[in-house]
This record gives C-alpha cells, structure tokens and sequence, in this order.
C-alpha cells in the first residue's frame, strides 16, 4: 500500500507526500500527542520512554501510528512491503510492536540522523502484530525525513533492520524492497536508462512515476503552491477505487493522502472518500507536559454539509488517551471472541433442545 515523496528543495523548505492504499477502511483520525507522555514497547514492557516531543499523527483504527509529524520536524510514515520477515521474538533484544514503531521515533527523536543510529545500535526487532479485524497480519517498512531534507527507509529482511540512509532517497512504494527498486528505476528513460516512464499502478511503476515528477517539480512563490505541487504528484501516483488483486493488500486504492511542511510544520490531510481537505498547524497546538492527547473526528466530522474544512487545529478534543495496541490487548480481544463464541455455540445448542 501506498506511496511516499519528499521535495527537499521547495523553495527553502522540505515537504513530504503520501497515499495510503488499503481495501477497507482504516477509520483514521488525528492525535495531538503531547510531550510527557509515558509508553512502552506494546510486546513485554521491557521497553518504556517519555516522550521528548509532541506530535501530529494520523492512526488507525484509533490504536496504531501510521504517518505523523513531531514539533521538531521529524516525520515518519508506515507502508507496506510484502517481503518483510520479522523473526522470532527474541526477549534478549530491544523490541517494538508494529503498532508503536512509528510513534516512538516522533516521541524521542529530532532528526533522521538520530534515529537511524539508534536502530543501528540497539538492532531494535520489530514485533509483528495479528490485524485486529482478523486480517492478514502487516508486513510494514518505515520512512523518516526531516527538516534537514534528510531520508532514510528502514526495512526488515531476516529479523534484522536493513537501513537505506541518503538524502537522495525521495521515494518509497512497496514491493520489492527498496534495494530492488532503486536498481529498476534505473531502466527508466529520464532516470538513467531507456525505458519509457511506466503508467501502472504496480508499485515499481508508481516509484518511477513519482521518481520523474518529483525531479520536474517547478520552484513554488508560496506554501500554498509548494502543497498544491507535492499533492499533484502522489495524486499521479494513486489507485483507482477497485477489488484488491488476490493476496496484494497493496494492490488496493487510494482511501486518504496527507502532504507535510517539514520546514513550516503543517500537516496537511485529504480523503478520497470523505470531502474537503483540512490542515493542523502544529505551532497552535498546546504540546506541552500535562496537556491531554487529543483526537480529531475526522470519520465523523468530514461531511458534505456543515462539515471540517481549512485549519482545523482548534477542532481537536479530549476523547482520553489513545491506546496503542499491544499484545495484551490483543489477547484479551481474542479471548474475549472466543468466549463470544461460546456463549453462541452454547445457545444454539439450547435452541436445538
């Protein structure tokens, strides 16, 4: 699912686009992440933290961080790659649910840099997480850009984190992995080889795609121009409404795009089934300690009439904090399903009596 662009250069600031592809709909809302807020790992707790700084995210399913924005201009979105191997749990190492994976890079780091050398250090395992619908399980890769106009895509091969650190990494898709697609894009005419610039909505075609238009952008005279370019190319780059191609979550359209200033700290938000485009700027957010994590409705408050639009930063409100799904919760949820299950099996074997 998905495709993501930096433009590192808009006329001295750094914006960064996304499509979120998926076959049913992730009910995504934003939160106001506030600092001071205590976490942990979402696997054993071996893992805890305080976060350093607040935050814009966008979730799913209101229990997982999947794209998002911190006060210092750290940015972080999760798409999918279908060749992800996790590995085993291993208790020894240090550890991170998927659904918590992004929201500790917002919480704890200011650039991509600083990131990138703690996953080196510590050999941090993500740990896969059952989908809560009764879904297929995520395989998920992560892209980090800053303010700097630094990049870096992390991906997991074999248990381990392989890390693609460069400012030249403007795009990620999905399959294949990101060492693959760099090699194919070189086949394409305008990136190196002679091959015409494909059309597809495969995900090597929308990273050729993006790859070329990104480069062509022209200099923006204002943000508004500089926003309206970024959301010309991951529009070029979605999918159409359609039936997922068999076993390709990815292969699914285009439900919500988001473009983020980095440099101005705005987070811009548009869904492709509820109207109207709305921003948050993060300078009229009250981040500090002890302030309340924030929801903003976006599933029920993006209608046709009466609905969100514009600057929405003031139409946040305290819904109680968001709670990252984690292991515990999702064996309470399946034991909880199977004591459904039981009290159905049980009834109707009354009613057979």
């Amino acid at each position: 699912m998905c495709t993501r662009v930096i433009w590192p250069d808009a006329n001295g600031s750094v914006l960064v686009g996304r499509n979120m592809d998926f076959h049913k709909d992730l009910m995504t809302n934003l939160w106001k992440q506030p600092r001071g807020v205590k976490r942990d790992d979402g696997v054993e707790g071996e893992l805890t933290w305080t976060s350093k700084y607040g935050s814009v995210i966008a979730a799913a399913f209101d229990i997982i961080s999947v794209d998002g924005l911190n006060e210092a201009g750290l940015a972080g979105h999760v798409l999918w790659v279908a060749e992800s191997t996790y590995g085993t749990y291993d208790g020894s190492r240090t550890a991170l649910s998927q659904a918590i994976w992004l929201q500790y890079f917002l919480d704890n780091f200011a650039t991509v840099a600083d990131a990138v050398a703690w996953v080196e250090e510590t050999d941090v395992q993500v740990v896969q997480m059952d989908d809560p619908t009764g879904g297929t399980p995520p395989t998920i890769h992560l892209a980090l850009d800053d303010a700097t106009g630094d990049s870096a895509i992390i991906e997991y091969i074999d248990g381990h984190p392989k890390v693609y650190h460069d400012p030249s990494y403007r795009v990620m898709t999905n399959s294949p992995t990101f060492d693959k697609q760099l090699e194919l894009v070189k086949e394409i005419r305008g990136l190196g080889g002679d091959k015409p610039l494909p059309g597809s909505t495969l995900a090597a075609d929308r990273f050729a795609g993006a790859s070329y238009y990104v480069e062509r952008l022209a200099q923006p005279d204002t943000q508004l121009e500089a926003i309206a370019a970024i959301f010309s190319v991951i529009r070029n780059a979605a999918q159409p409404f359609r039936i997922p191609d068999p076993g390709k979550p990815d292969a699914s359209q285009t439900i919500w795009q988001t473009v983020t200033d980095l440099t101005n700290k705005r987070f811009v938000y548009e869904s492709t089934t509820r109207p109207n485009i709305v921003w948050v700027d993060l300078a009229d957010l009250d981040f500090s300690e002890g302030s309340p994590q924030l929801k903003l409705d976006l599933c029920g408050r993006l209608a046709v009439e009466g609905g969100l639009a514009g600057n929405v930063s003031d139409k946040f409100e305290d819904d109680g904090p968001m709670t990252f799904l984690s292991l515990q919760i999702l064996e309470e949820l399946e034991k909880a399903a199977e004591t459904q299950n039981s009290e159905t099996q049980n009834s109707g074997a009354r009613t057979g009596e």
